[in-house]
């Protein structure tokens, strides 16, 4: 079964788990979390006859939480997702370093990449105009998908954005990486999440109270859970 791996990126809080709950449980998650290292899901779609696997990997916005994981997300990657939030213009900004970051990976044209715009919902604060986010987008001959994860009414346009997403990559039929679809994918994930085990510090004290989290104590923390903790803005 082939799998294609497909990275989520933007800047915190701009709604990317979320995004990705939605698509692969079809519902927004009851409790909404900040990305601490790499959130990561599995999709299997069938198209065309073909039995395909969407591998979507999530990774937390703030640089300190990823530092240590940048080769390891990066790596085998099919498909660039980049989302920001409409109500929140320094997300949208940011995107430019994004597109950056991936073309410093080798992530640049040649493979999909599409722009996502989350909580269209809030339409009393939204501050980036489609006009203006369609102009980036076309600049980076990137397609515009705006959406919200947490409205059931979207539901079944996020999906239709992996779906298109899912359609684009089984066309095109990429080259690399050569071994996806093996056990490669799983040994690439082991390795992310060691590297971020043993990362000096996976987590940094933040304004929104997210505690500092060092290697080896992740067991003693009473407040730790798993890659994430608990949030109120993700949608």
């Amino acid at each position: 079964m082939k799998t294609y791996k497909i990275i989520v990126i933007g800047d915190s809080n701009v709604g990317k788990t979320c995004l990705t709950y939605r698509f692969c449980s079809g519902h927004f998650p009851g409790t909404t979390e900040a990305t601490i290292g790499v959130d990561f899901r599995e999709k299997r779609l069938t198209l065309a006859g073909d039995d395909i696997v969407l591998q979507l990997w999530d990774t937390a916005g703030q640089e300190r939480f990823r530092r240590s994981m940048v080769q390891h997300y990066y790596r085998n990657v099919h498909a660039v997702v980049l989302v920001y939030d409409m109500t929140r213009t320094s997300s949208f900004q940011s995107l430019r370093g994004w597109v950056s970051e991936c073309e410093r990976q080798g992530l640049g044209s040649s493979i999909p990449r599409l722009v996502v715009g989350n909580k269209c919902d809030d339409t009393e604060h939204i501050t980036v105009s489609t006009t203006i986010a369609q102009r980036f987008a076309d600049q980076h001959n990137m397609p515009l998908f705006e959406t919200s994860a947490k409205t059931d009414s979207e539901c079944d346009h996020i999906e239709s954005i992996f779906l298109t997403l899912a359609h684009k990559l089984k066309a095109s039929r990429p080259m690399m990486p050569p071994n996806m679809g093996d056990d490669s994918d799983e040994s690439t994930i082991a390795e992310a999440m060691d590297e971020m085990h043993r990362s000096e510090t996976t987590a940094a004290l933040l304004d929104s109270g997210l505690v500092d989290i060092r290697s080896g104590d992740f067991s003693s923390d009473p407040n730790y859970t798993g890659r994430q903790e608990p949030g109120s803005w993700c949608c």
